[in-house]
């Protein structure tokens, strides 16, 4: 048989190429964040969340074994949603807080069920430095998110709503938040320490442990 001429040879080599440069192109897309209005925030260094990953990896175990550290910590500063007052906000508005960002809408039953523990875990852990930001992301506006949340007593949590599920749309951009409820622990900077899908008793102790592991505060 005869060699191939250097010509297909060449043109193989191209077309090797060109499919790596676009399998790091796909790869560099998993690690940045749409931002407002569809424009790409560039990732900023991460090197505290996957600090505060490793930290947390070794208590993600029972009520929380579902927790997946991060081991390629998404900038998550762009994301926005809306306020109690239909204000917006995005997690940059967070700078300096440790957040436990929530996915839930009132047609999610494991939702319903795991918002009286994300009340109580910001009754016990809220403070200048920690927030739980649980946002409904119920299509038909606030009434029916804020009805259910007054019905079963929750008085701990701040009212966040995303109606649009811009939210979600640009988090499975990023492969996150596959379904709900979702939750995403996320450091001071913006950046993710690690991601939860499905419920969890995050009042537990188990939860609490690895949140403060997080945080450098193990014995907190």
């Amino acid at each position: 048989m005869n060699k191939p001429t250097e010509p297909v040879r060449s043109s193989r080599r191209g077309m090797i190429a060109a499919g790596l440069a676009g399998a790091v192109a796909a790869v560099a897309a998993l690690y940045v964040i749409a931002g407002p209005n569809g424009n790409i925030a560039g990732a900023q260094s991460c090197t505290a969340a996957l600090s505060a990953a490793a930290s947390a990896k070794p208590f993600a175990k029972g009520e929380v074994a579902a927790f997946l550290p991060a081991s390629q910590p998404l900038d998550l500063t762009a994301l926005t949603f809306k306020g109690s007052d239909g204000e917006t906000i995005s997690l940059a508005d967070f700078k300096d807080k440790t957040v436990l960002l929530n996915l839930w809408a009132t047609w999610c039953a494991p939702c319903r069920e795991e918002m009286p523990a994300l009340d109580q875990l910001q009754a016990d852990l809220g403070d200048p430095t920690f927030e739980v930001v649980a946002v409904s992301l119920d299509r038909g506006g606030p009434d029916k998110p804020k009805d259910f949340l007054q019905e079963i007593g929750i008085s701990n949590l701040t009212f966040y709503q995303d109606s649009s599920n811009g939210l979600l749309k640009e988090l499975r951009k990023v492969s996150r938040a596959t379904g709900l409820p979702t939750t995403i622990l996320i450091d001071p900077e913006g950046c993710e320490i690690g991601t939860m899908y499905g419920p969890a008793e995050w009042a537990s102790g188990e939860a609490k442990h690895l949140i403060q592991s997080a945080r450098g505060k193990e014995g907190a």
